[in-house]
């Protein structure tokens, strides 16, 4: 069979889907592209321009492989669009066209990605998926495709997962939309998740976490500034309202989120950190007057938050050494200093809770998070310098599982680190230059 042929085979649409193929669009060997159908009444969909580009809503369709275990896979971003991969061979499975600038967030049901471009949080499909079955599961390998589902947005933003619940804030308008992750590709199929909604009385740069009960986590905030972080109620009524039970104002310029053991949760000031737990909140201050940790990694398995840690107001970019450890058990703050610069694409967590740092020395340093001393270095890539520019690729760390990947933009390569062994186990050469890494546990 020809290379056309099979791939027309695959373009046959499943029976138990609501959407036709309007035409095929083969973008390279690898990858098959199926176009979109018309949106749903009520359902938010991409403009036919970019729709008749190659994207398509989630179906399960026929192209769908049953696979002995899960398939996890990773995605990253680049100049030309987004690249997948096979998380363990490291070898791209599709590459799928998308212009402009864009970050990647996990939707939380291990299969989805959602790409924050400007005005809306659009649907990644990567493909792979489990369906349990009581005491066991199938999984499924398929191709990875960009859907036409998108939530809108006005400058969409931060994508948090927590409790069972996904929630998106839109920092041109402070609206948080808040959907459950596990019925994501059953109502992709038609449209989009049901969601509850909240504005911010103000727009703001802001995130917002979902707690046990309903119960929501919000920065507080306008355009001059952010302050601190607001608990609200679960919403009641029709129109879906939420009363304020308690905020804190002491948390200049917060920034970031991440959750430590015991379902806390923590958001970083420029004077210290901010942290929530049973129902109340506490300071973590910085040793200095400005001691900003805008950026965290937390684990389920520590107290322990990681951090940045930087003390230059008025820098353009600053380069620090060191990174901060934050006990929200104690309430106590340790600084580590690594010998070498990071950026904020640096800091990830191991499957033990092990603090993890990549520096500009080019090594992958473990720090214990407890005592703060380093227990391994691996030498993962060149030694690197942080570019001025934000949004530019630099080396990016990613951890999934035990195991941490990190990209090489200067050689357009990733690399696969077994944390068990602390040693580089593989290397992949990519067909763009990286620039942002996710993945998805399939």
């Amino acid at each position: 069979m020809s290379i056309i042929s099979a791939m027309m085979k695959f373009m046959k649409p499943s029976p138990t889907s609501r959407h036709t193929l309007a035409f095929p669009a083969i973008l390279a060997a690898s990858l098959l592209l199926l176009p979109g159908c018309g949106a749903a009444p009520g359902e938010s969909a991409l403009p036919p321009s970019e729709a008749a580009a190659g994207s398509s809503p989630t179906g399960d369709g026929d192209e769908a492989k049953e696979a002995r275990a899960p398939v996890p896979r990773l995605v990253l971003t680049h100049s030309a669009g987004v690249s997948v991969l096979d998380a363990k061979t490291l070898e791209t499975v599709a590459e799928v066209p998308l212009e402009g600038f864009n970050r990647l967030s996990q939707a939380g049901d291990g299969r989805h990605v959602l790409i924050s471009s400007g005005d809306a949080f659009r649907v990644f499909d990567s493909g792979v998926w489990t369906e349990r079955h009581g005491d066991h599961g199938h999984s499924y390998a398929g191709l990875p495709q960009l859907t036409d589902r998108a939530f809108d947005a006005s400058g969409a933003g931060h994508v948090v997962t927590h409790a069972k619940r996904t929630a998106l804030f839109s920092d041109g308008t402070g609206k948080v939309e808040i959907f459950d992750p596990a019925t994501l590709s059953d109502a992709l199929k038609t449209g989009l998740p049901a969601t509850t909604a909240y504005t911010a009385p103000e727009a703001h740069h802001g995130v917002a976490i979902t707690l046990e009960g309903g119960q929501l986590l919000v920065t507080l905030g306008n355009d001059e500034g952010r302050s601190g972080l607001a608990l609200l109620d679960a919403p009641a009524g029709e129109n879906q309202e939420r009363a304020e039970l308690l905020r804190n104002e002491e948390c200049p310029g917060v920034h970031g989120e991440a959750v430590a053991a015991g379902a806390t949760v923590v958001v970083g000031c420029e004077d210290g950190m901010l942290v929530y737990r049973d129902g109340a909140f506490t300071k973590v201050a910085s040793p200095d007057a400005y001691g900003r940790m805008g950026n965290q990694a937390g684990s389920p398995a520590s107290p322990v938050i990681l951090g940045d840690y930087k003390v230059d107001r008025d820098a353009s970019l600053e380069r620090p050494t060191r990174i901060s450890l934050v006990d929200t058990a104690t309430g106590t703050l340790q600084l580590v200093d690594l010998g070498a610069s990071y950026s904020f694409r640096s800091l990830g967590r191991g499957p033990a809770g092990e603090a993890l740092v990549l520096g500009t020395d080019g090594a992958l340093h473990t720090i214990d998070p407890v005592s703060g001393v380093e227990t391994g270095s691996v030498p993962v890539v060149p030694a690197w310098e942080e570019p001025e520019i934000w949004q530019d690729p630099r080396p990016t760390l990613f951890v999934q599982g035990s195991t941490a990947y990190v990209t090489e933009p200067a050689g357009s390569k990733i690399h696969a680190v077994d944390l068990t062994s602390g040693r580089v186990v593989k290397s992949g050469e990519l067909r763009h230059v990286p620039n942002e890494l996710t993945g998805v546990t399939g």
